[in-house]
């Protein structure tokens, strides 16, 4: 069984008709998840409620993200929502949901270290690109950053890798846990693109960044290159007693936010090459915008951790 962390409370972050990132992104991927043909080995779980785990929820958010910042997305959101930059709307209810997704993605950490086996959180807003004080490219709360800081509370868990494979840089969780000699963080992304971040020579305080940036029109082959040369080796050094993937699907050839050539299969190819370093792995979704692409790309990650 692989626990698939879930609520639709998530489809009530709104950002308007035109938004790419858009509640129905999850609902095409459950129902592709419910319809494969190993839907039964998927255990549904909800997320811990915001009110259950206050205080050690919003002890891991300060980590990374300041006070000031927390009560303007508050303010914003409880005001009726808005604009927190020019691509990142939100609705009434988004603050919550933002905490809400924070605390799965906790709860994808805290299956992951009892079971020491794959979990994969889906939920929304996204966040790798959200800054100590800055919302940015649609991400509120740096989910990955958070659950990277918080496994570090628990037994057992001394040093955390993140994998970032999502098209676009994660500037967000980069900046949140380069000073960190106990987290590692890795990104494949296109170059350029959004956010423009991501040189190939920043390694981090502790030589605990690699950044690849792969040129428009990289598929498969590119990846496995980078993968097989720089990928594992790096994460494999650096021991992790947990990877977390801020797994995004926008290298989709059909994507409509990046120029990358890959298929839904080769996430799986993926996940193939994050098994080889451990079996303790968190996914939790990031990007992807074309939607039936996005639930072919989420079924052949979870389904190369069921094989």
């Amino acid at each position: 069984m692989l626990p698939v962390i879930y609520s639709e409370d998530f489809l009530l972050h709104k950002t308007g008709m035109l938004h790419p990132e858009r509640p129905e992104r999850l609902t095409a991927i459950v129902n592709a998840l419910k319809a494969a043909p190993w839907a039964a080995q998927i255990e549904w779980q909800l997320p811990t409620p915001v009110a259950q785990r206050e205080k050690a929820l919003f002890s891991a958010i300060k980590k990374v993200h300041s006070q000031r910042y927390i009560k303007e997305v508050e303010h914003l959101a409880h005001r009726g929502g808005g604009y927190l930059d020019g691509d990142t709307p939100i609705s009434a209810e988004s603050y919550d949901v933002a905490l809400l997704a924070a605390s799965a993605w906790l709860d994808g950490v805290d299956r992951v270290v009892v079971a020491g086996e794959p979990a994969f959180v889906l939920a929304r807003p996204p966040g790798h690109h959200a800054e100590n004080a800055r919302a940015m490219g649609f991400c509120l709360f740096s989910n990955a950053a958070i659950a990277a800081h918080y496994a570090l509370e628990q037994p057992g868990i001394n040093r955390v890798a993140i994998l970032d494979w999502d098209v676009h840089h994660g500037n967000g969780t980069q900046s949140l846990v380069e000073n960190c000699r106990q987290i590692a963080y890795c990104s494949l992304h296109q170059s350029p693109c959004y956010p423009g971040t991501g040189d190939a020579d920043e390694r981090g305080s502790y030589d605990n960044v690699l950044n690849i940036p792969l040129y428009p029109g990289s598929g498969i082959a590119e990846y496995r290159s980078a993968f097989e040369s720089l990928v594992v080796p790096f994460l494999s050094k650096f021991q992790p007693d947990l990877l977390i993937v801020s797994a995004g699907y926008d290298a989709i050839v059909s994507d409509p936010l990046a120029s990358m050539n890959l298929a839904p299969s080769d996430f799986g190819t993926f996940t193939g090459y994050c098994l080889q370093i451990t079996s303790r792995l968190a996914f939790g979704l990031e990007g992807g915008y074309a939607l039936k692409e996005l639930a072919e790309s989420v079924v052949a990650t979870i389904e190369r951790c069921l094989n």
